[in-house]
């Protein structure tokens, strides 16, 4: 496989999403990006242009292969990421260089905005003073210090290979972990140091001392947009729009915050829809499946497996697949639904065909003696018989469902995963609480919900025999 297909399988880009008419906005894994990604998609909209916003896509690599092969139309970069990691061109130190490198993969770019956002080596306040460190040389002198970097970091020619190579230092590669993962662990007090941007807010948060760059080996990384340029000439009036923002911005612009509660609400009603529909889906195919399985057990036997070799596909990897589908999936409410609705198959269909073949056989014999259909025996007779079975499936498929319905924040599709996600990345147990109690008061509820709905569809005298 293909740097480019694995990058975008592994990141979870669409397929088959050309000639959309709306504007699409993307965003990496910071915040910084968020807000940027933000501000461009608003400024958008106020031009007239339909926009989206697919926020915390991924990283460089999922951005760019997304923006060249048409799934986004633009979204927040900076120059020195360009230089180094997309073209692999150091030299291009000049603007109108670089910008006419990168039309040569029909990419367009707006000046910089009017801020930047550099690569640092942050280490401990504590440990800091008690080694002596403040610049990067210092280091030298501690080959045995702590360090963890962000993925790219790690990996990166513009990050540490050449920061090693550049001051000499003695230190081993370290394996790049996430950057979320690496600012709790400096927190723990697990490491020593890690790579910062000049304007992230946690080093104020977790007390960091960010050390000199004395030999001046970063690059510059000014902010600016890039984008399709044949979306510019079809978007004149958003690409001016983009503009507007050329040299306007500084390190302290600082976003509207939506409330806990408006977050909590919208997320909500998100889990809802994207649980809501796929379930109700599942109900309406897997009824009807799980009746052929009891009529039909060879074909039964197929339908059960099926559905059971899907439960066994790891919820990530069936979202990769779906996105990637052309035509079928992509970024958004759509994939999360259809595996969803995959996920909610099997227990339906498992508890009506066993509810279904329980029936005693003498209460099927009585029920063709007085001349009943076949529809009117199952209607009236074999499933009220084994409504007790077929609503715990059903029952079983909800839960899992508003379970995994979390992971659509993976794939731009909303719902009560995105606070997790988003408190996963910037340390904040309040955000991944402000999604995980939703998500499981909702889990209760259908399961108080669909013990009402017993005392109503299942007769009376089946409600003390406890469901298979």
């Amino acid at each position: 496989m293909s740097r480019r297909i694995l990058v975008v399988a592994v990141a979870l880009l669409p397929l088959g999403c050309e000639g959309t008419t709306e504007t699409r906005v993307g965003s990496k894994l910071d915040t910084g990006s968020v807000l940027l990604g933000e501000m461009a998609t608003q400024l958008v909209r106020d031009s007239g242009t339909p926009a989206t916003h697919r926020q915390e896509l991924g990283g460089t690599l999922v951005l760019w292969e997304s923006l060249t092969a048409g799934h986004i139309d633009a979204y927040p970069e900076f120059t020195g990421t360009l230089r180094y990691d997309i073209l692999k061109a150091p030299a291009l130190d000049d603007l109108e260089q670089l910008r006419a490198a990168l039309a040569t993969h029909g990419v367009g770019t707006t000046r910089p905005l009017g801020f930047e956002s550099n690569y640092a080596i942050g280490v401990r306040a504590d440990t800091a003073t008690r080694l002596g460190l403040r610049t990067i040389s210092d280091l030298a002198r501690h080959p045995d210090l702590r360090m963890r970097f962000s993925v790219e970091f790690a990996k990166r020619a513009d990050c540490w290979p050449g920061l090693k190579r550049h001051y000499g230092l003695p230190q081993p590669d370290p394996d790049g972990i996430d950057h979320a993962l690496a600012y709790r662990a400096i927190e723990a007090g697990k490491i020593d140091a890690t790579d910062v941007y000049t304007t992230d807010a946690e080093i104020e948060r977790f007390n960091l001392r960010v050390l000199e760059d004395d030999r001046r080996f970063f690059p510059r990384y000014e902010a600016l947009y890039v984008y399709r340029l044949d979306w510019a000439a079809r978007n004149p009036a958003a690409l001016a729009a983009l503009k507007r923002l050329e040299g306007r911005l500084d390190e302290k612009v600082v976003p509207e915050i939506e409330s806990p509660a408006r977050k909590v609400l919208r997320h909500t009603g998100e889990h809802l829809f994207l649980s809501g529909v796929s379930l109700t889906a599942a109900v309406l195919v897997a009824v009807p499946l799980g009746v052929l399985a009891a009529r039909r057990p060879r074909v039964g036997s197929v339908l059960i497996g099926f559905a059971g070799l899907v439960q066994t596909i790891p919820s990530l990897a069936l979202l990769v697949v779906l996105v990637t589908v052309p035509h079928v999936g992509g970024l958004g409410s759509r994939s999360a639904i259809i595996a969803l609705f995959l996920y909610s198959l099997l227990p339906i269909i498992r508890n009506t065909a066993t509810g279904l073949t329980d029936i005693p056989p003498t209460l099927r014999e009585a029920a063709d003696g007085i001349g009943l259909t076949a529809w009117q025996k199952l209607r009236l007779v074999e499933f009220p018989l084994a409504s007790r079975s077929i609503l715990a499936g059903i029952k079983t498929a909800a839960v899992i469902n508003i379970g995994t319905a979390t992971l659509g924040a993976l794939i731009d599709a909303g719902g009560l995963g995105v606070p997790i996600q988003q408190g996963l990345r910037t340390h904040d147990n309040g955000l991944i609480l402000l999604g995980a109690i939703p998500s499981a008061a909702l889990a209760l509820l259908a399961e108080a919900l669909f013990g009402l709905l017993g005392l109503i569809v299942v007769p009376r005298g089946l409600r003390l025999t406890p469901a298979r």
